[in-house]
């Protein structure tokens, strides 16, 4: 049984006093994966919101072993000091090796990192990737990314995104058995942190796929973080799953609207409530896109369902 007032006792990894926008997601994650840890961590942080915003020099808001890394080898700094950390419980100089944890968002991973990340997880080097994923390059002025859905504003996509994302954690985990994959949504905590226990203890590469909204790019109330974050996974825009030796596994809280299809919310519901999405439905006759994002992610679920054998 997992009770929240025994996590919150725990130290996080992250603490108070970084710059953060009020309402991000981002931190949220963080802390989430430190009610996981059970050992001691060396933190690897991409380029980002999250780097900037919690190492101001001469500040940290880290209070654990922490590297800053390039947008693109984030996965091979962490690929190395894994690989030392072998070495050194090999010689004995160390009795216990700490877990290795990256933090990256989309642009990190899903694009420029891409290369960096798909060499270690062949490798089979033992960490753990958190993909904080915010659909955009919000850090450089909310440029559209790989991971940007269809239909959004960017600054880069004035008119809506005319390409669906990609496939990420269906990418990584083509890589095949030995690796870990899981998506969470921090309005489930039990299920993200569960996710994070197994991919911590997994003896390869695990990837931790977490929905993480984002006020300013997605120009939502500060607020609506947590709502926008249940919404995602409500109408099956943002499915909770697993890949675990080389099967996929359907999460409960996404469970019941494989078992219970009429509970599941229209994808309107989640996009109405963020400014991203507001050119949609305004003039009317763009309510077609809506209809291409409802018919793309029913697409995607009925995909996944097959994968999970409930089809």
């Amino acid at each position: 049984m997992y009770k929240l007032s025994d996590f919150v006792r725990k130290k996080n990894i992250l603490l108070p006093g970084h710059r953060m926008c009020a309402g991000c997601n981002a931190p949220i994650i963080v802390k989430m994966v430190s009610m996981a840890l059970k050992r001691s961590a060396i933190i690897v942080v991409a380029t980002g919101c999250l780097e900037v915003a919690t190492t101001i020099f001469p500040y940290t808001s880290w209070s654990t072993p922490w590297i800053h890394n390039a947008f693109e080898n984030a996965a091979a700094t962490a690929s190395g000091i894994e690989s030392a950390l072998k070495v050194l419980k090999r010689k004995g100089l160390i009795k216990e090796v700490p877990d290795v944890i990256v933090f990256a968002g989309d642009g990190g991973t899903t694009d420029i990192g891409l290369q960096a990340l798909s060499g270690a997880v062949e490798r089979g080097h033992k960490f753990l990737y958190v993909l904080y994923d915010n659909e955009a390059y919000m850090n450089t002025g909310i440029q559209r990314s790989g991971s940007t859905p269809y239909g959004a504003w960017t600054t880069t996509t004035p008119a809506g995104k005319l390409r669906w994302r990609k496939p990420i954690s269906k990418i990584i985990a083509a890589h095949g058995k030995h690796v870990y994959v899981a998506t969470v949504s921090s309005a489930y905590w039990v299920d993200f942190i569960k996710k994070v226990e197994k991919g911590l203890d997994w003896n390869g590469p695990a990837f931790i796929h977490a929905f993480s909204t984002c006020d300013r790019g997605w120009r939502h109330d500060t607020h609506l973080t947590i709502k926008i974050s249940r919404l995602a996974v409500q109408t099956c825009f943002f499915p909770l799953w697993e890949y675990e030796d080389g099967k996929y596994t359907l999460s409960s809280p996404s469970r019941v609207y494989a078992e219970n299809p009429e509970k599941k919310v229209p994808v309107e519901e989640f996009l109405k409530v963020q400014g991203r999405f507001s050119h949609l439905f305004k003039p009317r006759k763009k309510v077609k896109m809506i209809e291409e994002i409802q018919r793309k992610v029913d697409e995607e679920w009925n995909d996944l369902l097959k994968l999970t054998g409930y089809a």
